[in-house]
C-alpha cells in the first residue's frame, strides 16, 4: 500500500509540476510546479513538528538575537521613483540579519498606516512559491502602490492593506528577491525548518529595530506555499513565547489565501476543480477516478496517461485565474493592455514590477544590496531538504491554543482551488457555528464564508490565486473584517 501510495505521489508531483509550467506566464504557480518535480527524487516528508531548536543537519544557527547593521531611521525611505504625490504614511525597507556567521540577512518592505499606525496591529506578509517574492505582494496585490504600466512610475493602490494595519512584507528565504547569504550553501540546503527559523528570527529582529511595535497584536497572512510558511512561524512562536529569555510576540491569527496546506487534498482539489469547470472531458475525469483512486493506484500507467490528459486539455490558459486574459509575448503590446487602474486586472503587471525593481536609482532608495532582481528563485528549489506532506496537524495545533484562523480563497484558481481547501478543512471534521452565507462589497455579493469551531473559510467571488491583484476592493474587507474578528458583512 505504502508503494502505491508514493508511487501516486511521485507521478502527481511530476503531471502536476509540467501542468502550472504550461499555465500562462504565472511564474508563482511555476515556482510552485518547479518545487514539486524537484521532490521525485525524494520520500514525501512526514508530518514535521516544528521545535525550533538546533538542528545539525541543516547547519543553520538559531541564535535568535543577532548582530545588526541597519536602524530604523536609516531604514526610513525618503521617497520611491515615480511615486504619487501626497503619500502620508511612512514606509521603510532594509535588511534584518538572521545568521550574522553566515551573512545571512532578510530583506522587507515595511509600509505603515496613514492613520492611527500608533495603535493598529502589524501583519506580516509571505508570498509562495516557495521562493518567491513578498514583493510580488507589495507591488502587485496589497501594497500601497502599483506599478504604472511605464515601469517607472507608481500609483496608488485605494485598497491597500496598510489602511487598515501595518503591513510587513518579507523576501523569505534567502536568495529570494533582495535577500541573501554570503554562504552559497545556504541556497542548497533550504526547506520548511530553516525557512521558519529564519522568520521567526527576522520577527524578533525587526521589533528590536521597531520596538514600538512589541506589544502590537501580530498577524500573519501570505498565500500558496504561504500554506506552509504561515501556519508554522505561527507555531514557532507560540513555542518560543513559552520562554521567558524570548520576545512575547503577542500573535493573534493568521491568514493563508489558496493555500497549499495537505498534499493529497491538494491533488484531488485541483482535478474536482478542472472537471466541474468545464476544463477537463468526462472521459479524462472518469479516467482518473477509475485508475488513480488517489494514492492507491489501481493502474499506475493508466493514470499517469490520465493525469497528462487531465493538464493538457485546458489548453493555452492563466491557472492562476481560468478567466483572466494572458499578457501579450510581443513585448510592444504591454503598455497597449493596461489601464493604470487598480480596479482593473492587468496581465502584464509582472513585467512592469520587475522591470521596476530591477532599476539601479529603485534599488538605492530600497537600500538593496542586491542588483538583481526575480519573482522566484527556481535554484532553490533542486535543494529543498524539507516539506511536510500535510499541514493540518500545525493548524489543530494552532486552534487548541486560540488563533484566529481564517483560510480564504478565489473561486476562480485552478492552482490550489477552493475544492482544495474544502477537501483539506473536511479532513479536520469541524463542527458548524456559522452556517453558509454570502458576504457583500458595495452591495454586491464578495462571496461567501462558513464559520467552523476554530476555523473560518472565506471565499472571494471572481478571484484568482492572488485574490487582492484581482478583487481589490472585496479582499480590503475580507482583511478588515479578520483583523476586527468579525465575519464579513452580509
Amino acid at each position: 500500500m505504502e508503494v502505491m501510495a508514493y508511487t501516486w505521489m511521485l507521478l502527481s508531483m511530476y503531471i502536476l509540476g509540467h501542468c502550472l509550467i504550461l499555465y500562462g506566464e504565472a511564474n508563482e504557480a511555476q515556482a510552485l510546479g518547479n518545487f514539486l518535480k524537484s521532490r521525485l527524487s525524494k520520500k514525501p516528508s512526514p508530518v514535521l513538528h516544528f521545535t525550533a531548536q538546533l538542528d545539525v543537519n541543516t547547519g543553520f544557527s538559531h541564535d535568535y538575537i543577532q548582530p545588526q547593521g541597519g536602524s530604523m531611521e536609516t531604514d526610513k525611505i525618503i521617497a520611491l521613483p515615480g511615486q504619487p504625490s501626497g503619500v502620508d504614511f511612512n514606509h521603510y525597507s532594509g535588511y534584518v540579519t538572521v545568521d550574522s556567521k553566515a551573512g545571512r540577512a532578510l530583506f522587507y518592505y515595511f509600509a505603515e498606516s496613514p492613520e492611527n499606525s500608533s495603535t493598529k496591529s502589524l501583519v506580516l506578509w509571505f508570498n509562495g512559491g516557495p521562493a518567491c517574492s513578498s514583493l510580488i505582494g507589495a507591488m502587485t496585490e496589497l501594497g500601497p502602490f502599483r506599478v504604472n504600466n511605464d515601469s517607472k512610475t507608481l500609483f496608488r493602490n485605494n485598497y491597500a492593506w496598510n489602511n487598515v494595519a501595518n503591513v510587513i512584507f518579507v523576501e523569505s528565504p534567502a536568495g529570494v528577491g533582495f535577500s541573501y547569504s554570503n554562504t552559497t550553501l545556504d541556497y542548497q540546503r533550504t526547506g520548511d525548518k530553516s525557512t521558519e527559523t529564519d522568520a521567526y528570527t527576522f520577527l524578533i529582529n525587526w521589533l528590536e529595530r521597531f520596538p514600538q511595535y512589541k506589544s502590537r497584536d501580530v498577524y500573519i497572512t501570505g498565500e500558496s506555499y504561504g500554506g506552509h510558511y504561515v501556519p508554522q512561524l505561527a507555531n514557532t512562536i507560540l513555542l518560543n513565547n513559552k520562554n521567558t529569555n524570548q520576545t512575547l510576540i503577542n500573535l493573534k491569527g493568521i491568514a493563508v489565501g489558496n493555500g497549499w496546506i495537505d498534499d493529497r487534498t491538494c491533488y484531488l482539489g485541483q482535478f474536482d476543480y478542472l472537471w466541474t469547470h468545464a476544463l477537463n472531458s468526462d472521459e479524462t475525469n472518469k479516467g482518473i477516478h477509475t485508475y488513480c483512486h488517489y494514492f492507491n493506484d489501481k493502474d499506475p500507467e493508466q493514470c499517469k496517461n490520465f493525469i497528462y490528459k487531465s493538464n493538457i486539455e485546458p489548453g493555452n490558459i492563466d491557472g492562476y485565474n481560468i478567466y483572466a486574459p494572458l499578457c501579450p509575448i510581443d513585448s510592444s503590446s504591454l503598455t497597449k493592455t493596461s489601464s493604470n487602474s487598480v480596479n482593473s486586472f492587468d496581465p502584464c503587471s509582472n513585467h512592469y514590477m520587475s522591470s521596476y525593481l530591477n532599476r539601479a536609482d529603485v534599488q538605492t532608495a530600497l537600500h538593496a544590496k542586491v542588483s538583481a532582481w526575480d519573482l522566484c528563485n527556481d535554484s532553490i528549489h533542486g535543494g529543498w531538504t524539507d516539506s511536510a506532506a500535510t499541514i493540518l496537524p500545525i493548524i489543530k495545533n494552532l486552534m487548541s491554543n486560540g488563533i484566529r484562523i481564517w483560510l480564504y480563497s478565489g473561486d476562480v484558481d485552478s492552482v490550489v482551488p477552493v475544492t482544495s481547501t474544502r477537501y483539506a478543512i473536511n479532513k479536520l471534521k469541524l463542527s458548524i457555528k456559522t452556517a453558509w452565507r454570502p458576504w457583500s462589497t458595495d452591495e454586491e455579493v464578495g462571496g461567501y464564508v462558513v464559520e467552523y469551531d476554530g476555523l473560518t473559510l472565506v471565499t472571494v467571488r471572481d478571484a484568482g490565486h492572488l485574490v487582492p491583484s484581482y478583487q481589490p476592493a472585496r479582499a480590503l474587507t475580507m482583511i478588515s473584517s479578520f483583523l476586527e474578528g468579525a465575519l464579513p458583512p452580509p
